[in-house]
């Protein structure tokens, strides 16, 4: 009968989304325990031998208590063995929220936390070889015991760890906790299930990224995921099957606007989004009155839609026509201001400019509303 895995990582439970509004950064922080409730149930379907979590169970070690009851609880309606790894964020400290874990006595033992690196015999299935993060940041790398450990040559032998792939990950990204791209073959691996990169990526045969169970950041590198893991025995080949389990789609809009059939594909874009959306806009380029009215009503009726939107459009620069003047009664000294403002937009102080130019079109609207009201009777 095949080892059956389950592969998952930076769960972040805690993380705080301070850019986003009370109520939407609420709804992402319990998203988190929701998609862990997923893998369990995922867990259960698949009859799996065991869920690997390869680091960053916790978003810090300063998480309330209550956090920690209720990830533990979420875990709970999978009653097989969970292994759990500390990541750079919750790094295995001489004191540590996984120190506070066991003190609260809310880790079962079905739901073991690695925090040792040395063998371990998971139900007679398999040898784990886990590299658990003493402290934050390490510039060594901690699977390099995995090559000489010993295990019983009748089970597979699975790595569990926490880092950067060396060489093979982005230029850019954080090279402290480094792993060797070629560990898995050098340590006999059976698989190798990481964790630290958000997304879901292949690096070897044996070795890959699960990403973030539920995206929390507008980067397209396919999180949401967990990974269903199949080897059939030591050194032979492994199944590995994606299995989608976030709720909430994180996605970028990036627009130019220089004509109108440019606002009509933002428009467009922005009414196809639902609930289970979190964008980032930014709109650059320039437009008239009407049209920066046009759009401010697609974003605030898509606000009202998704789950969260953050925009961006100081970069948009507004282009009064005169038919927006007459249509503002924008004469005398008023007009002369919003001339003046329109010009300046252009320079040092543009984005202020802009942002005075906006706010004075819409005292105009509304003052034009109120006296067309009057002059028709009541609305």
């Amino acid at each position: 009968m095949p080892l059956r895995l389950l592969h998952t990582a930076d769960w972040q439970i805690g993380r705080v989304f301070s850019q986003f509004e009370p109520d939407d950064a609420a709804a992402l922080f319990e998203a988190r325990f929701a998609s862990v409730e997923r893998i369990a149930a995922l867990a259960n379907a698949h009859a799996v031998d065991a869920v690997l979590v390869a680091g960053d169970v916790f978003d810090a070690q300063t998480v309330a208590d209550k956090t920690i009851r209720r990830l533990f609880q979420a875990m709970q309606a999978y009653a097989g063995t969970w292994l759990l790894l500390p990541g750079n964020h919750d790094a295995a400290l001489a004191e540590s929220v996984w120190t506070r874990a066991q003190r609260l006595g809310v880790l079962p033992a079905h739901m073991r936390a690695c925090l040792e690196p040395r063998v371990q015999i998971i139900n007679e299935r398999f040898a784990l070889l886990p590299a658990p993060l003493m402290q934050r940041h390490t510039y060594d790398d901690l699977t390099r015991w995995f090559d000489e450990a010993e295990t019983p040559a009748h089970l597979p032998r699975v790595g569990l760890a926490h880092g950067s792939v060396q060489g093979v990950l982005a230029e850019d990204i954080d090279s402290a906790n480094p792993i060797a791209a070629d560990r898995a073959t050098h340590a006999r691996l059976d698989y190798l299930a990481l964790g630290d990169w958000h997304g879901c990526k292949q690096i070897d045969a044996r070795t890959w990224y699960a990403g973030t169970h539920e995206p929390e950041r507008f980067k397209d590198n396919d999180p949401g995921h967990c990974l269903l893991v199949e080897i059939d025995g030591p050194g032979s080949a492994q199944q590995v099957q994606q299995l989608r389990c976030g709720r909430y789609r994180w996605q970028t809009l990036e627009a130019s606007v220089q004509v109108a059939s440019d606002l009509d594909s933002v428009t467009q874009q922005l009414s196809a989004l639902g609930a289970d959306d979190v964008l980032q806009l930014h709109v650059a380029g320039l437009t008239d009155l009407a049209g920066q009215r046009r759009l401010q009503h697609a974003i605030d009726d898509a606000r009202a839609r998704v789950r969260a939107l953050v925009a961006t459009t100081h970069a948009l620069s507004l282009q009064p026509t005169p038919e927006d003047l007459d249509a503002l009664h924008a004469d005398g000294y008023v007009g002369e201001v919003l001339q003046t403002l329109r010009d300046e937009q252009a320079g040092a102080d543009g984005e202020r400019a802009r942002d005075a130019l906006v706010i004075l079109a819409q005292l105009l609207d509304e003052q034009r509303a109120r006296t067309t009201t009057r002059a028709g009777g009541p609305a």
